[in-house]
């Protein structure tokens, strides 16, 4: 929606350059990219990649590597922290720091902090996260998801976990995480 608002003033600026005997650069251009619509193909993938990181960060972890190297390049990839926009992250094991708005809180709930509840969720490790989008819904600049992601443990055993991710793009056009919800389904025993 944003690109036909943007499109007649860039034309209208095109047209003004011109009158004064100046040409437009490639601003148009630059603008239609920033603000392309997202794609349910571009959700997919960045849930693929999402958890792909997930594993990497066991693996690093099984390994002996700098798990918090991995982790922080996690969050940096497919978190919008580090655009300075708000993130609201509510991870499935956390009960008494609920709620992550914060790199360093994430970080902490991903490889773990002594002394609090974060025992390192993608330390455990995965061996493998599928989804199942229940739907998405893209609004232009913005996409939710909502389903149930699996994750794989060493053993073969799948966790079932629920999920609400939101999407927006960065200034370089890559999808960023600005929600995360998850939690385990309702058990009445």
């Amino acid at each position: 929606m944003r690109k036909n608002v943007m499109l007649p003033a860039i034309a209208a600026a095109s047209l003004a350059l011109a009158a004064c005997g100046e040409t437009a650069t490639d601003s148009a251009e630059t603008t239609e990219t920033a603000v392309a619509p997202i794609t349910l193909e571009e959700v997919a993938a960045a849930q693929q990649a999402w958890g792909e990181g997930i594993v990497n960060i066991g693996k690093v972890f099984t390994d002996g590597g700098d798990v918090k190297a991995a982790a922080e390049e996690h969050i940096n990839k497919f978190y919008a922290y580090e655009d300075g926009k708000d993130v609201l992250f509510k991870p499935t094991l956390a009960a008494e720091d609920q709620f992550r708005g914060t790199f360093d809180e994430a970080l902490s709930y991903f490889i773990g902090t002594e002394g609090t509840e974060d025992k390192g969720f993608a330390i455990k490790p995965w061996t493998n996260v599928r989804w199942e989008n229940e739907g998405t819904v893209t609004d232009g600049d913005s996409a939710m998801a909502m389903g149930n992601y699996y994750f794989t443990d060493t053993d073969g055993n799948d966790t079932k976990v629920e999920y609400t991710f939101g999407y927006i793009r960065d200034g370089e056009g890559n999808l960023k995480i600005n929600l995360h919800h998850s939690s385990v389904p309702f058990s009445a025993n």
